[in-house]
């Protein structure tokens, strides 16, 4: 038989290998995206000026032509806005869900309402994206306008994907308040709905914060089902009924057609890149937020 302190020396090596060994991959990745996302200004010889402020796409036009154009302007500017817009819409409600769960209705909430919200989180992207080319973009396109593959279906169906997340972490984080400070509200006179918007909601705003920032987050990685219904131009978003794209979106869709090492598929490092850095952005925000919270607590 295996002694205590073998056991205990197999399990401590172990945890330590698979903690290098995600480490290892971690920073595998990190510096591969990197070195492939910069190839595009160092190699290629494309300006910072071109890459973020022109719109013209055309990266296999030839210096013959005045090319190569890789102007990712409309794909930032998609992102930002289907983002943004989704969140707008899911926001509000998501937040309202948490309250409605952990203020209002927690027995019928805990009983039906997080089951629902958990079996939103489980349904795959594709499936999203089919509900809206089959259900949503015909309705934008009889009833409001456009060809309904848009910007508008587009934040529709991420703002959809993204609800669950506001609501889990929203309302775990009105759960996590203290019951001293609702039961204090409500001793000095203070009205129901008066304690849950002045005291409970403010409160966990560090977590109601997470909650919106880690959305932001899965919003601007989304693909899929972004890519299916919005149209996939590119132009600028200048309306909710036009169609877009993203920088999730133009990746999928022209890595299969390009070859390593031209500026084609260097180009779409450099997108992946930047999709990286904004991770890494919302990552430190979260850091800042939940640091934010244990100073107060």
């Amino acid at each position: 038989m295996v002694s205590v302190d073998v056991s205990n020396k197999i399990g401590k090596y172990t945890t330590f290998a698979c903690a290098i060994l995600i480490i290892t991959i971690t920073m595998s990745i990190i510096l591969l995206i990197t070195y492939k996302g910069l190839a595009i200004f160092t190699r290629d010889g494309v300006s910072l000026k071109n890459f973020f402020l022109t719109t013209k796409w055309n990266p296999d036009a030839t210096p013959a032509e005045g090319g190569p154009f890789v102007g990712a302007a409309p794909f930032i500017a998609g992102s930002v806005a289907v983002s943004l817009l989704a969140l707008l819409f899911s926001a509000p409600l998501g937040i309202g869900i948490a309250i409605f769960m952990a203020e209002i209705s927690t027995g019928w909430g805990c009983k039906i309402m997080q089951p629902v919200i958990e079996l939103f989180v489980g349904i795959p992207s594709v499936v999203y994206g089919w509900i809206g080319i089959s259900v949503l973009v015909p309705f934008i396109r009889n009833h409001i306008g456009g060809m309904g593959f848009s910007l508008l279906a587009g934040a529709i169906v991420l703002a959809v994907m993204i609800l669950p997340t506001i609501a889990s972490v929203s309302t775990d984080s009105l759960r996590a308040n203290p019951a001293d400070i609702r039961e204090g509200s409500l001793a000095l006179g203070v009205t129901r709905w008066q304690t849950i918007l002045m005291v409970m909601v403010p409160a966990a705003m560090p977590g109601i914060l997470t909650a919106i920032v880690l959305a932001l987050s899965r919003a601007f990685g989304e693909a899929l089902a972004v890519q299916m219904v919005i149209g996939n131009a590119i132009r600028m978003p200048t309306s909710l009924l036009g169609p877009m794209h993203t920088m999730t979106s133009i990746i999928t869709m022209e890595m299969s057609d390009t070859v390593m090492g031209t500026v084609s598929n260097d180009v779409l490092w450099t997108i992946a890149f930047m999709l990286l850095f904004i991770s890494f952005i919302f990552i430190l925000l979260i850091r800042t937020i939940n640091r934010g919270r244990t100073a107060m607590r």
